[in-house]
């Protein structure tokens, strides 16, 4: 047997056939028709994607020789425990009209909402984590009443790759290795390099994490990978133009939380390294959307996990955690590279937003502040900085067990002259996933709505916070069974101008009914009590829970809706 054949065994050991699927069907209470006559699918049981000579096989008593080979796996990173219920991944759906079934549709609210998940397209026999299925895109079109739905994975290297391999290409490296068929599985991918028959100056990144728009550009984003470059058409649907290659290095990557300064035009960004330095890298695109100069951060020595970031007037702000990457754990196949480290002090890094060099870089220590959303971040005077983030406590526990963590809702005041930090904490509630109007970036603003968690990202409703008074002021709990994702504020008006108050407008998101098998799409008054519903939308099947979302004005689509493939 020649090497390349060798390897081709060992990959298609690793790689199932396309996964069977069995419908997901339930009738509401209402007895409403769905909009379109297609089902919504799921995976199947495990044991008919796995088949019964698999390590999954249930009836087979582990041995020793299966231990080495194909350990079992952690419930985080099993696909059978993670991809269940509203988590299992669905198929692609062109634009498909939908009933408003509750109140009216604002006629002001004219754009395309688009929410980015995980979806896997195939199941693999080894780990993956919630964090790597693949992404897709669920958009809602809205105008003059009307609303179109659509899902479409975003067509990345890696997706294109295994979708004409019929199964998995790629190792699955943050879920972790378990066993020797997974190293097998590496090294095999990693001939595949070698021969020349994957590219990875082409990314292996997922783009399931987030969308930005910018430099007339919409983008979707992971921060493994650079952008994807989404068009949205006049129909209703979404296609995947190509990658944007603005980093011609290997493994060049971005982070999935970019920040727009609304005032001069400039996107602030950066990059995150976990095995070679620098490991953080800050970077900014001008207001034409050119990238300037990278400023390596030298001053962070071991990789840390840095998933977002904030930026005011004049800095850019970053907080380190105490996760730390491990090469070695996954190599040694004792399963993810992130480690939890009780030894490190969290801290929190300013520079200044056009700073050169790292060199005048400001560190402040935080202890038990690991911040994982930043919703904003603005400057009192010369001296102080404030930050609002979500700090996860127990966050060793973030990736295997994320039920356990509880996320509080912090308002951290740093004085830049004494060095002194003081924390409050905004709420008692677990929240996590919001937003506020973006016109206030880098700026004081009053409100952030944020879901109130279950487990992450799974939402059972949303509270609106005055920062200023530091209490909560409105909340809407979806009912038993029913959960959302991340409330997402949109402006009555649409581009902000003009707005007589900070929260005059709607917050939007998707949600499913656990009992009935039913999604809507929800819009919500921004400034009422309670939230009250202004419309509903039901949807031709399920949305599974996914990240976040952005919505995309009328204007916008129409600007660059006759962009070429790249």
């Amino acid at each position: 047997m020649d090497l390349m054949n060798y390897f081709s065994l060992k990959i298609s050991y690793n790689c199932p056939p396309k996964p069977k699927f069995i419908y997901y069907n339930h009738i509401n209470e209402q007895n409403i028709p769905f909009c379109s006559s297609q089902k919504p699918k799921i995976c199947a049981p495990i044991q008919s994607l796995m088949g019964t000579n698999s390590s999954y096989d249930t009836k087979s008593a582990p041995s020793l020789f299966t231990n080495i080979i194909d350990r079992p796996l952690h419930p985080s990173v099993d696909p059978k425990h993670v991809f269940t219920g509203n988590f299992a991944p669905v198929d692609e759906l062109g634009p498909t009209e939908c009933p408003v079934v509750d109140g009216k549709l604002p006629d002001s609210l004219t754009g395309m909402y688009i929410r980015n998940g995980p979806n896997p397209q195939h199941m693999p026999r080894g780990p993956l984590h919630f964090f790597e299925g693949d992404g897709m895109l669920h958009s809602m079109q809205l105008s003059k009443g009307r609303a179109i739905y659509s899902s479409r994975y975003v067509k990345t290297y890696k997706y294109k790759l295994e979708r004409d391999a019929g199964g998995q290409i790629f190792p699955n490296v943050f879920s972790g290795f378990y066993g020797l068929a997974d190293m097998v599985q590496c090294v095999a991918s990693t001939a595949r390099v070698l021969m020349g028959h994957v590219n990875l100056k082409k990314g292996f990144g997922v783009a399931n994490t987030s969308l930005a728009f910018f430099s007339s550009k919409l983008l979707a984003l992971g921060e493994s990978d650079l952008p994807y470059i989404i068009n949205c058409t006049r129909e209703g649907d979404i296609e995947t133009l190509g990658r944007w290659d603005f980093d011609e290095e290997l493994f060049a990557s971005m982070t999935a939380h970019p920040k727009t300064d609304m005032t001069t035009k400039e996107t602030f960004a950066f990059k995150f390294s976990p095995f070679f330095s620098p490991h953080l890298t800050f970077f900014r695109f001008n207001a034409n959307g050119v990238k300037q100069k990278d400023v390596p951060i030298l001053s962070i020595n071991r990789p840390t996990f840095i998933h977002d970031f904030a930026i005011t007037k004049r800095f850019a702000i970053f907080s380190e955690t105490q996760l730390a990457v491990s090469a070695a754990n996954v190599m040694l196949g004792k399963g993810m590279p992130m480690v939890f480290d009780p030894e490190k002090v969290p801290r929190i890094g300013i520079i200044l937003k056009y700073a050169t060099s790292d060199a005048e870089m400001k560190w402040f220590n935080v202890p038990g502040f690991n911040a994982m959303h930043v919703f904003n971040a603005w400057e009192n005077g010369e001296d102080e900085v404030v930050l609002i983030a979500t700090n996860a406590t127990s966050i060793e526990n973030l990736f295997l067990k994320v039920d356990m963590v509880h996320f509080s809702l912090e308002k951290v005041r740093i004085n830049l002259r004494t060095g002194n930090v003081s924390r409050n904490i905004l709420s008692a509630r677990n929240l996590e996933l919001g937003s506020i109007n973006s016109s206030y970036i880098g700026k004081k603003n009053r409100y952030v709505f944020v879901g109130v968690g279950k487990e992450i990202p799974k939402m059972q409703g949303v509270v609106k916070i005055d920062l200023e008074k530091e209490i909560e002021v409105s909340r809407r709990f979806y009912g038993p069974g029913c959960f959302g994702g991340e409330p997402l504020f949109v402006p009555r008006n649409g581009d902000h101008v003009d707005a007589a108050d900070e929260d005059d407008g709607f917050v939007v998101t998707y949600i499913h009914d656990e009992n009935y098998g039913e999604s809507k799409f929800l819009v919500m008054d921004a400034k009422s009590p309670n939230l009250d519903i202004v419309a509903a939308v039901k949807l031709p099947w399920r949305v599974p829970y996914g990240f976040h979302g952005l919505f995309v004005l009328g204007k916008n689509q129409e600007n660059h809706s006759n962009q070429k493939s790249l």
